[in-house]
């Protein structure tokens, strides 16, 4: 799929990287997928080891019950985040990680009260996440391999 069609190329002030745009579109896409898929499950690997670790933090945020919010809480990272990275079921994958990221938006803005601040990393990653619910895994990720996608 080309993002820089002919009518944009001819919009660019440089128009001749039209064509390097594109080239790169794709591969540019998926590394961005698999960082975040990679770093969800780097931190979501602390969390697996312990999966009820956090119940105590989560029932502090109104999670009931505790247990099983962190359990669901460290799939969703690390489990969640592999998927995201190899591209299989990205979009729920995408959609789990992004909800856990805005939990914690809600926690650092509101509940410690850091506003902006506490909370700008959180609203950043959820933003990536976003894009993959919206765009998928792309050509290169197991979903279009099995020729599926949520």
């Amino acid at each position: 799929m080309s993002v820089t069609t002919d009518a944009s190329r001819g919009r660019l002030i440089i128009p001749g990287l039209g064509r390097l745009y594109s080239s790169l579109h794709d591969g540019a896409e998926t590394l961005l997928r698999v960082i975040a898929g990679g770093f969800l499950t780097i931190h979501g690997s602390q969390k697996i080891t312990d999966p009820f670790g956090a119940a105590e933090m989560v029932e502090g945020l109104g999670f009931y019950p505790g247990a099983f919010w962190s359990l669901l809480l460290s799939c969703t990272e690390f489990f969640g985040g592999i998927f995201i990275a190899i591209g299989l079921l990205t979009r729920p994958a995408a959609f789990a990680g992004m909800f856990v990221l805005l939990v914690t938006v809600w926690f650092h803005w509101i509940t410690v009260g850091q506003g902006f601040s506490g909370a700008e990393k959180s609203l950043l990653w959820a933003a990536i996440l976003l894009f993959f619910v919206i765009r998928g895994g792309n050509r290169h990720s197991v979903d279009a391999r099995i020729g599926k996608a949520f």
